[in-house]
Formats: C-alpha cells, sequence, structure tokens
C-alpha cells in the first residue's frame, strides 16, 4: 500500500500503544492505594474466576547483556546466583495473592516475560511453575506461554517448559543483519534462531512466534528483506512486526546512536509496508497491528471471529478480568483497575518478602474511563467502533477529527460509530488518541517531553 506522505507527517506524533487505558503516564495515582487495590481485586476475582479464570504475568527481569532498543524494564548480571532469590519472591507475592483470593484461581493464561526468562536455569523454572500453579486448577483451555532467547534457549528450557504445559514459545529475533546486531548489542546467529524453532517442534509446541523490529539503526530495504527471507523458512506460526520505539530520553541504552542512524517517517513506514506485503504474500494474514498470524492460527481465527483482546502483554486470544502480574514494575488489572509493583528488584523483594504488596503506581478507573477503554479495544482489536449506548461520550470535538479522518480515508463514519479502513489501520494508534480523554485533559503530559514513542 502506498501510504501518503502528507499522512505520514501529519500523523507521526507521539501516540500511545493502548495496551492499556489510561495510559501508564496519564493514570490518576491519588485514587488507588493497597486497600482499594484488594478491594477490587477481590472483586473482579469473585465475579469473574469461575467463568473465565485469571490471567498470570511474571515478569522475569534478569538478561546477561543490554539490548540497547529495549525499552523493558531490566537487570543486567551475569551472576545466576540471583535466580533462586528473585523466585522466592515471586511464590511468596503469589501467596499474598492467594490470601486475598481466598478461593482456587483457575488459571486461564500464564506469560513469562521479561528481561530474558531463559536466562533462568530450567530447574528453577520448573521449580517456579509448580510453586505457581500449586493449589490451582486449569482452565479447559489455559495458555501457557513465555518468551525466549534464541541464544539461550536450549532444548532442556523447552522440554521443562512443555512438561508443565507449556505450548506456545516467542523468540525475540528482531534483526538478522550483522551491522543491525552489532548497533543494538544484540549479536544472534541465524543458526541459533533455527536451531531454536527447531528443537521446539520436534518437542511439540503449537506455536512458535518471533518478534522483529523495524525502525532499527542501519536498516535498509535490503537488510530487511533478508531478515523477511530467512524467517519465512522457518515459517512461525505468528510474527510481531514492531515499530521500533525511539526514546532515549527514557532508556539512556538508545543513546549508543543517534537519529541520524534511524530510518523516520516515510522511509520507516516503507520497512514495514515492505514486510508486510512479504508476510501476506507468504499467507500470513495481519492482525490488528504490528501483528501476523497463519490463517489456522489461534490468533488469526479470533480477530475474524472479532474476539482478540488486548491487555499489557499484548495481543491475546484469553480474555479474562483480572491480569495479576507478578514480579518487579509488573502490572496488574482488575478489569481497567491497575497496580503496578516497585521496578528496583530490591525495592519490590523487600516488601512482598515481608508479606506486603510492592505497589508504587496505580489508577482507579472510573465509569467513563470503563467505556473509553473497551472502545479502544474495539478500535485496536477489532477495526470498529459503536457507541450507540454511550452517545453522550462522543464529544464535539471528537467528530470535528473524526470526519477529517474520514475525508482522509482513515475510517468510514455511522451515526452509531466507525469502521476502520485498510489505510486506516496504519494510523490506528491516532485514532484511538481522538477518544484519549485522559491525555487531552492532561495539558502538562501533552506539552511537556513526550511520554511516548512515534505513531509511524
Amino acid at each position: 500500500m502506498q501510504i501518503p506522505k502528507q499522512l505520514i507527517e501529519q500523523y507521526n506524533v507521539p501516540a500511545p500503544r493502548y495496551t492499556s487505558y489510561p495510559t501508564v503516564p496519564m493514570w490518576d495515582k491519588s485514587g488507588l492505594n493497597v486497600s482499594t487495590w484488594k478491594a477490587q481485586l477481590k472483586q473482579v476475582f469473585d465475579q469473574s474466576n469461575e467463568k473465565e479464570g485469571i490471567s498470570l504475568y511474571v515478569h522475569l527481569p534478569y538478561c546477561e547483556s543490554l539490548c540497547t532498543y529495549c525499552a523493558c524494564n531490566t537487570r543486567i548480571t551475569k551472576n545466576h546466583g540471583v535466580e533462586g532469590g528473585y523466585i522466592r519472591s515471586l511464590l511468596a507475592e503469589w501467596a499474598t495473592y492467594r490470601k486475598l483470593m481466598e478461593a482456587q484461581p483457575q488459571i486461564a493464561e500464564l506469560h513469562l516475560g521479561g528481561g530474558t526468562p531463559t536466562f533462568f536455569a530450567p530447574e528453577n523454572l520448573h521449580a517456579l511453575i509448580r510453586g505457581l500453579l500449586e493449589g490451582c486448577r486449569l482452565h479447559p483451555e489455559a495458555v501457557l506461554s513465555f518468551e525466549g532467547h534464541p541464544n539461550n534457549t536450549t532444548a532442556a528450557h523447552l522440554q521443562t517448559l512443555y512438561d508443565l504445559g507449556f505450548r506456545r514459545v516467542s523468540y525475540g529475533v528482531q534483526d538478522l543483519n550483522r551491522k543491525v546486531q552489532v548497533t543494538i548489542n544484540r549479536l544472534q546467529p541465524l543458526e541459533n534462531v533455527q536451531r531454536a524453532v527447531r528443537e521446539a517442534r520436534a518437542i511439540g509446541y503449537e506455536s512458535v512466534n518471533m518478534d522483529l523490529i523495524y525502525g532499527l539503526p542501519f536498516q535498509t530495504p535490503e537488510s530487511v528483506t533478508g531478515t523477511i527471507q530467512e524467517v519465512l523458512r522457518m515459517r512461525p506460526d505468528r510474527i510481531a512486526y514492531y515499530s521500533y520505539a525511539h526514546v532515549p530520553w527514557k532508556r539512556p541504552g538508545q543513546r549508543a546512536y543517534t537519529e541520524e542512524d534511524l530510518p523516520t517517517g516515510e522511509m520507516k513506514r516503507a520497512l514495514y509496508e515492505q514486510g508486510k506485503a512479504a508476510l501476506v504474500n507468504a499467507g500470513y494474514e495481519e492482525v490488528g497491528m504490528d501483528h501476523f498470524a497463519l490463517p489456522g492460527d489461534a490468533l488469526s481465527r479470533d480477530y475474524r471471529l472479532k474476539r482478540l483482546h488486548r491487555n499489557f502483554m499484548g495481543y491475546t486470544t484469553s480474555h479474562t478480568q483480572l491480569l495479576i502480574g507478578l514480579g518487579a514494575s509488573a502490572i496488574s488489572d482488575a478489569n481497567g483497575t491497575y497496580a503496578q509493583n516497585e521496578k528496583s528488584v530490591e525495592a519490590y523483594r523487600a516488601q512482598v518478602e515481608e508479606g506486603q504488596l510492592a505497589l508504587c503506581n496505580g489508577h482507579l478507573a472510573t465509569a467513563e474511563d470503563q467505556i473509553i477503554r473497551q472502545w479502544m479495544l474495539d478500535i485496536i482489536c477489532r477495526a470498529e467502533l459503536d457507541w450507540r449506548a454511550q452517545r453522550h461520550l462522543v464529544s464535539l470535538n471528537m467528530l470535528i477529527e473524526l470526519h477529517r479522518m474520514q475525508s482522509e480515508g482513515l475510517i468510514h463514519l455511522y451515526e452509531q460509530g466507525l469502521r476502520v479502513t485498510d489505510l486506516g489501520m496504519v494510523f490506528i494508534r491516532n485514532i484511538c488518541m481522538v477518544f484519549d480523554k485522559r491525555m487531552q485533559d492532561n495539558s502538562e503530559g501533552i506539552n511537556s517531553r513526550p511520554a511516548f514513542s512515534s505513531a509511524v
């Protein structure tokens, strides 16, 4: 698809990825404390556990080296002696939540993220998962998944987690060009990726995902083509093709290169369209924003059936009202009320090992937040929005902006709502921003240094 240059320039502004609403920088911290969070969590758990179960996200922050593109909360060390202590803290935090629940949790989704989960030895991951699942029951359609680094994900990691019920693995590939890899400090030979994929399939994993990034320093159309071609030879079930988020004021590691080294604006978008065309031609279906999957994969199926969901883990086929995040910096979501743990490993561990929740940030959802959150999910998961039941929240300024977007071919506007066009999918984050009342009301957040990466 040829994207008009004028639209790229117009909409290439800082924009959230909308894994939550409100987005983290717009949270109203004054409305939530440990007591109100516990009450909200218990209420949502009681309402939803038996019917749909709960989701668990476990943040394992350790990495042996810093990938300079990364915006995740990480702890860089080669000391693997930290594994046991951190796992004890995770289990202590989970024990505190278990006491609050006062009933057996039904696990519908469990995801290990990081950091580098495969930094941890297989036997330690086994102890962690056994500890988390002890006394719980798995939902009949439970999804267990983890993120693996191709360089250190061994057959032992894969077999250990498979034996515990894991069937999905996601490998961070990012880019296979050596110059790009050197620049972002992620040297990852192609043969390591091939081995990791081959071993996962031999063991029986049902879904292999690869994360790729466009917009990295020194990427060119030729280098991106080379990466995509090698990835297609491995035929992963899913591919996440993310836009690089350049936020050096938040992530000092990104100062290892300058904006002059980055493909920006029109060139960056051209890299995405080039990659998308290759993936679609190879039989992959575009799923929402930045994701592709083979037609038989559950992600594609749920997108077609309009059942896709989105949370802090990104797009998911599991739709639970309660997501509990364990670990330093992890975020929990109780039906739109959010709570985030301390980002410092030491501060996090000190509190949870005393039987406390290590919360440092949060947001208590209002009735209006709940409605707009659902609007965001409808747009970003289903490319449509029906606002008939809450028409009073659609302001004149929103309508003016939406009519302009319709004239540009981004949406089809109806009396009862809108539908996003193929061209509009390019600017879906911008479309969501039209309804982001928290951001619009926060003039300080808008006028100060951007909290988000550029939309294009």
